[in-house]
């Protein structure tokens, strides 16, 4: 017999849990962002994917009006860093409610470099940087899916396999689970898919 949870009778920080704990592992998009008066922000956001590859387009979830949404919304631009394991108590260290207008950069030392597309800026350890300018954002429930159209993807030399497209061990990405759990990076298994349906 399943243990069967009805939104209509649980609670919404409740159903987050839920949810948070089932769709697992979820990549984080670490988002930089700049404020209509050039401060910086950097904060991460574990609901992030692909939207589109013709024409590319990513998106993450704003879960409530932070931030990061502000910032989109007043400048139509943002960097999605990719969150490597080297680097997990400072994305950890970032998702603390500092008060608006704190530049996480300035307050953790992180480290920044220019983009070449937009105007937020990098984190220079982040092996991967995908620069977006605005598409649309959708308001859904107590949340907000922000759409950007791919301007340009940097990705550091030494992330770079022989055949030119980022290396998995190299991204090293973290993933975030239920609780207070994160995902390391997992066992990588190669499988091509098949030709044709088997009988």
């Amino acid at each position: 017999m399943r243990t069967l949870f009805d939104p209509s009778d649980t609670s919404p920080r409740r159903f987050y849990q839920l949810l948070t704990a089932t769709v697992v592992p979820r990549p984080i998009a670490w988002v930089s962002t700049l404020s209509a008066d050039g401060v910086g922000n950097l904060a991460p956001h574990s609901f992030f994917t692909v939207a589109s590859a013709a024409p590319p387009v990513v998106q993450f979830t704003s879960v409530g009006r932070k931030d990061s949404l502000r910032n989109i919304e007043a400048t139509g631009e943002f960097v999605i860093n990719v969150a490597t394991a080297s680097l997990f108590d400072m994305i950890n260290d970032s998702s603390a409610p500092y008060a608006p207008g704190a530049d996480e950069f300035l307050e953790l030392g992180i480290r920044s470099e220019p983009s070449e597309r937009v105007r937020p800026l990098r984190v220079a350890e982040s092996p991967v940087a995908i620069e977006c300018t605005l598409r649309q954002v959708i308001e859904v429930g107590d949340s907000f899916v922000v759409m950007g159209d791919v301007v340009a993807v940097a990705v550091r030399p030494d992330a770079l396999a022989d055949d030119g497209l980022p290396e998995f061990a190299a991204l090293a990405p973290l993933s975030r689970l239920g609780r207070s759990e994160w995902g390391l990076p997992p066992e990588v298994v190669v499988k091509e898919r098949p030709s044709r349906p088997k009988r």
